[in-house]
């Protein structure tokens, strides 16, 4: 058995540190009108009509599979993905990011793949890549980090944050790419330090599928399906970005609702894979997104409609409801499971 805590990444002691810190810094909201609060996906600063959204993020250990693999444009494309799938969470449309790429020591040829993923992430999201920062960092960073803050905007009467999400709602959920830039120190733990394969090696069960290659396929951005969405005529009550945390970022939409998640799509190989390898059901759903990137929330009536939009962009399914059930989220897994997270 092998968990997310055996790769060094501890998710409860995580969310002890960020409170701890988040706790210090709330007396500086003072300053500005704040919309959100600390927690949500993006963060929200209120400009007259119009409400400035921002959201920052990085690739994580998805950067050590790029070096296996000597191909870093992937991370580019990733760093884009998730800063802007999180500012569509408030329902602002993105409109640009600075970078910060921090190295151990300055590589033109790595960092030329780098902004070409970066180019590709911005071109699917339209966004401008308007400035950032490369620091030299020996001693401190091995190899790089990349990271990414993002800006968007969105009327006041348009944010969606979470408080409209009521019972009977139902959540369409929209496929992932694969595993994203989520959970892949339990990942690498588990096919690499465990099973001992290359990146060059099958995934266990998927013959024509290697593993380096599955680990590195970049990470869906969803701006053009829910940006589409957001314009219509459509209500929509809750958005959510299925990151780190599996399904249970599904809690930082509303305190005091549940949802009860029956009918997930197959996940795809590369998650079937990691758990043949010996890691406990619970920890699939609690670590990776298991097939599903994004979450929208809205009225049964408004299923239709809303599917027929996004269906022009993206796989999507219909995933289940919300619930009466306090913070609770149910789960029936692929093998037929039922989980309570």
């Amino acid at each position: 058995m092998v968990t997310y805590s055996d790769s060094g990444v501890d998710i409860d002691l995580e969310e002890i540190t960020v409170s701890h810190l988040t706790s210090k810094l709330k007396e500086t909201l003072k300053w500005q009108d704040i919309i959100t609060e600390s927690g949500h996906f993006a963060a929200l600063v209120r400009l007259g009509d119009k409400a400035v959204a921002m959201s920052t993020d990085g690739v994580g250990s998805k950067i050590l599979v790029a070096k296996m693999m000597e191909k870093y444009d992937t991370v580019g494309i990733d760093c884009i993905a998730m800063v802007v799938n999180d500012i569509l969470c408030v329902g602002a449309e993105p409109l640009a990011l600075v970078d910060y790429l921090a190295v151990e020591k300055p590589d033109p040829e790595v960092a030329t793949q780098i902004g070409e993923g970066l180019v590709k992430g911005a071109n699917l999201s339209k966004i401008a890549i308007i400035g950032g920062e490369t620091a030299s960092l020996p001693g401190i960073i091995t190899d790089f980090d990349l990271a990414g803050t993002g800006m968007g905007l969105v009327d006041v009467d348009k944010i969606i944050t979470g408080e409209k999400i009521e019972e009977g709602d139902v959540l369409i959920g929209i496929e992932s790419s694969g595993i994203h830039s989520n959970g892949l120190s339990l990942a690498r733990k588990v096919l690499f330090d465990e099973a001992n394969l290359t990146i060059d090696d099958p995934i266990p069960g998927f013959p024509d599928l290697k593993v380096g290659e599955e680990l590195l396929t970049p990470t869906a951005i969803y701006v053009q399906p829910i940006v589409e969405l957001i314009k219509s005529s459509l209500e929509i009550h809750g958005l959510a970005h299925i990151t780190g945390g599996g399904f249970n970022n599904l809690k930082r939409l509303k305190k005091g609702i549940g949802y009860d998640i029956t009918n997930l799509p197959e996940p795809q190989p590369i998650f079937r894979s990691i758990y043949s390898l010996g890691v406990p059901l619970e920890e699939m759903y609690r670590v990776f997104n298991m097939g599903i990137g994004f979450v929208v929330i809205l009225k049964e009536e408004n299923t239709q409609k809303a599917m027929e939009i996004l269906q022009k962009h993206v796989k999507v399914h219909l995933i289940g409801k919300v619930t009466s059930e306090k913070d609770k989220v149910k789960i029936k897994t692929f093998d037929g499971k039922e989980l309570g997270m």
